[in-house]
């Protein structure tokens, strides 16, 4: 039998390479609220998790100090993602009929007002109350979302909005008998009123009243 040689033992103490995987960061804060949409924030463990990510469970002590700097930043993710589907949509409008249309589709259509997304707003809401850090990042959501409903609507308006929008949406989700998109409608337009002033997607105001 052959003796090994010096160096094949030094190669074989050797930790194995890492692999190559440069989207894992990313991809355990999406499972993370994955995790959170089905088991709530305290259901949420490193092992789940990281099964649900398809990683090692030492990944997760390796790309987060804990579980709530991870829980932060997933919660973060969602805010901007769904922020971004918001302007995006608001974005499309060119006129006030479309402006509305918009409004009411981010209320009532399922490709925006999403039941997960409305799950997993629930979560951040409570996940937030006694954390600051997470108050600066909804408050940045919100901001955002009146500044997109802003390139439409005059200021007071945009705040308006803005709240009926998360409301009514919170409503639909346990009402059983939710507003359907003929009575949202009609809620947007009184919210909006028919002498508001209403803005292009330029910026500048075009006043609506006869």
């Amino acid at each position: 039998m052959y003796a090994s040689s010096p160096d094949a033992n030094r190669r074989s103490r050797l930790p194995a390479a890492r692999r190559y995987d440069p989207d894992r960061r990313a991809r355990i804060l999406r499972a993370t609220l994955d995790v959170v949409a089905e088991h709530g924030v305290a259901g949420a463990t490193h092992r789940r998790i990281a099964a649900a990510a398809g990683v090692p469970l030492g990944s997760m002590t390796y790309h987060f100090e804990g579980m709530e700097l991870l829980l932060t930043e997933a919660f973060t993710l969602l805010a901007d993602t769904v922020a971004a589907r918001f302007t995006e949509r608001l974005a499309a409008a060119s006129n006030r009929d479309e402006a509305l249309e918009a409004v009411v589709d981010l209320v009532v259509d399922e490709s925006w007002a999403r039941p997960r997304t409305m799950l997993l707003s629930y979560e951040l809401y409570a996940f937030a109350a006694r954390r600051p850090a997470l108050q600066s990042v909804m408050r940045d959501w919100m901001d955002k979302s009146r500044a997109a409903l802003g390139r439409h609507f005059a200021p007071e308006t945009a705040k308006a909005l803005d709240a009926m929008i998360e409301g009514l949406s919170i409503h639909r989700s346990v009402d059983r008998d939710p507003a359907d998109r003929a009575a949202v409608r009609s809620i947007v337009e009184r919210l909006v009123g028919e002498g508001t002033a209403v803005r292009s997607s330029v910026g500048s105001s075009i006043d609506t009243s006869p």
